[in-house]
């Protein structure tokens, strides 16, 4: 699988088992391969070097119990020492614990972190939460949020709950409601945004969203929740889950979240920067589910940090 010094790394069939059912390939290869970068687990995707059942898939195919996983034939050189993330870091996400129970654990993600390592950053989240819980051995991300997004991200604390929790958010079963300031003022109460999306390269490498009637289905509903003179605090449900949804819904109906410097408008970021914005404001403020034969259902909630209520008593 993943080997070192002479020995000759060769290709390798895995059969997928009941408690990996539901993962992604690319988490599930992140874990078989161990100390492979992310990058090259992309890049093997892509070229079709991994095979599932002797076939291509993308990186976001679920496993199946019972697949035929190729891995291929990868050598890697040996891991050098990690310094670990700054203990700053660690208390911070122990401070930003918002829920916890034997199944799951949720945070309120600062904004600026990234969920995951990779692509120049050594320890993301998840990485940073196993450190600090090196007894919990299943501990997965079930969802993701981008680096820039704050507010609530759930992880599951069993492989059990990982495949329960994962078919909760591809049927719909799980209410996710954001809080996001936009540029400029709504004359309505409400918008459901119902747009196709389609990721894309740019020739400087940098990777974008757009409306596509191609792309993946993804919508969106807002809710006005308070006006002011120059911007409007909406409500976003997210009927779907896609890369940048809330930021390109909202940047279509003309009115881009404030502090987006990848689809917003630079005028009302560079007002919004002189009255203290210093982020994207977009801040994942609830998710409720039910498990299944529960009746009560768990609902969870990452109030706005400090900065952000500021800028809306300073607006």
């Amino acid at each position: 699988m993943t080997e070192q010094g002479g020995a000759q790394p060769r290709v390798q069939w895995v059969r997928v088992e009941e408690g990996d059912q539901g993962q992604r390939i690319d988490n599930y290869l992140l874990r078989c391969l161990k100390g492979v970068p992310r990058s090259h687990i992309y890049r093997m995707l892509r070229k079709g070097e991994v095979r599932v059942n002797k076939g291509r898939v993308d990186a976001d195919y679920r496993l199946r119990e019972g697949d035929s996983v190729r891995l291929p034939p990868v050598r890697v050189a040996r891991p050098r020492a990690s310094p670990g993330p700054p203990s700053s870091v660690l208390e911070r996400l122990q401070e930003a614990i918002v829920f916890e129970d034997t199944r799951v654990l949720a945070l309120n993600k600062p904004a600026g972190l990234a969920v995951h390592g990779g692509s120049g950053i050594e320890h993301g989240v998840i990485e940073a939460l196993r450190l600090l819980r090196p007894k919990e051995q299943g501990l997965e991300l079930v969802h993701r949020l981008d680096r820039d997004t704050s507010g609530c991200l759930l992880l599951a604390k069993r492989r059990s709950a990982l495949r329960v929790l994962h078919q909760l958010f591809r049927d719909g079963g799980v209410d996710k409601l954001y809080l996001a300031l936009l540029a400029g003022r709504w004359s309505r109460d409400k918008a459901d945004v119902n747009l196709a999306l389609r990721k894309s390269t740019l020739r400087s490498g940098q990777r974008v969203v757009r409306p596509d009637e191609g792309g993946k289905p993804a919508l969106t509903r807002f809710r006005v929740l308070r006006l002011f003179g120059q911007a409007t605090l909406v409500e976003a449900r997210l009927e779907t889950g896609r890369t940048h949804q809330i930021r390109v819904h909202a940047a279509s109906l003309g009115t881009p979240i404030l502090g987006d410097e990848k689809y917003g408008d630079p005028e009302a970021n560079r007002w919004a920067r002189n009255l203290g914005l210093r982020r994207l404001f977009l801040h994942a403020r609830s998710l409720a589910l039910t498990w299944p034969r529960e009746d009560r259902p768990l609902r969870i909630e990452a109030p706005l940090n400090s900065g952000l209520e500021e800028f809306l008593k300073a607006l």
